[in-house]
């Protein structure tokens, strides 16, 4: 029984992925004062893809063949070991923060490595950026997530979660530094504005576009659908943690529908908090993305310190 709604979780979380893309597309047309598309016109754009023929370029070796289908299965994997509805299940035991992070670093590998193997201007421009990009947005991530490791006194993400539940709502200092930090590196990460333009084609401009500009059909047909799961895999990560309620404790279908609510709901808000965000900003040059990133990983150091200032010696009483 465990074992089986862990395996419909995955299932869930890469199947509603699409769905939290349309509702941020949505919430920011409606900002834009322009007509939204349908909540379900990303499943549309994956049918069609899906449908299509891809078309491999001439220099192309078996690193762009297989690129996508490990790009999507890191995401996938990195989705089955993040707590969604509820926490204490079997795949808890690998439901370590190094492993996700392990897991993003695998998908992104392959990513940038399909960006440089054709051998265009853009896809070695885009590879560049990337890996500039994930060096300065990793050390910020793994601090803000050791602030919680650091209070829960595990880096285990279902453990953790476990621990905030139990200490109930306590305003800590080093939580919503942590928090704030893990937003800026999640914008970062998923290419989202202003770091990056999800919606651009403007060559000087591109990051994440760049590596997958040779791609067509089912192959971008994947690269987009793992996009989306990394883009949901932050969101649930950032409400899960530092906001757990509502999360199923025992696995009985009530506590579970709770949990959906909960974190559909959740989501949500945090996916109009994403649109506004973007609605208000302009896209910053690949230049001050450092200055960013560095002021992401202050935040994540004053939460630790925090901790170890505020925090650290109540527990010890």
């Amino acid at each position: 029984m465990a074992w089986l709604l862990a395996v419909l979780e995955t299932l869930l979380f890469i199947g509603a992925a699409p769905l939290l893309a349309g509702w941020i597309k949505r919430v920011k047309c409606r900002l834009q004062n322009r007509k939204p598309p349908s909540l379900l016109q990303p499943y549309r754009d994956l049918r069609k893809l899906w449908r299509k023929q891809p078309i491999v370029p001439h220099p192309a070796s078996w690193i762009f063949r297989i690129a996508p289908y490990v790009v999507f299965a890191s995401a996938v994997l990195a989705a089955s070991i993040v707590p969604l509805l509820a926490v204490n299940l079997p795949t808890e035991r690998i439901a370590d923060v190094i492993v996700l992070v392990g897991l993003f670093a695998l998908g992104r590998t392959f990513l940038v490595l399909a960006g440089m193997d054709i051998g265009t201007a853009f896809g070695g421009m885009g590879s560049s950026r990337e890996m500039t990009i994930s060096s300065l947005a990793e050390p910020a991530m793994l601090m803000a997530v050791f602030t919680l490791a650091m209070s829960a006194h595990t880096t285990n993400l279902s453990q953790a979660m476990d621990y905030v539940l139990d200490t109930g709502l306590a305003l800590r200092p080093s939580f919503v530094f942590a928090m704030l930090g893990l937003m800026l590196v999640a914008v970062a990460e998923t290419g989202r504005i202003p770091v990056d333009n999800p919606a651009t084609h403007l060559e000087l401009t591109m990051i994440h576009e760049a590596m997958v500009l040779e791609y067509s059909g089912r192959y971008l047909g994947l690269m987009e659908w793992a996009a989306q799961i990394k883009l949901m895999l932050y969101g649930v990560l950032i409400v899960n943690i530092f906001l757990p309620w509502g999360i199923a404790n025992e696995l009985s279908w009530a506590a579970l529908a709770v949990g959906l609510a909960a974190v559909t709901l959740k989501l949500a808000l945090l996916a109009v908090v994403l649109a506004l965000s973007e609605a208000l900003f302009a896209k910053m040059r690949v230049f001050r993305v450092q200055e960013y990133l560095s002021f992401a990983y202050l935040l994540s150091v004053l939460g630790m310190l925090s901790h170890i200032i505020l925090e650290a010696p109540h527990v010890h009483h």
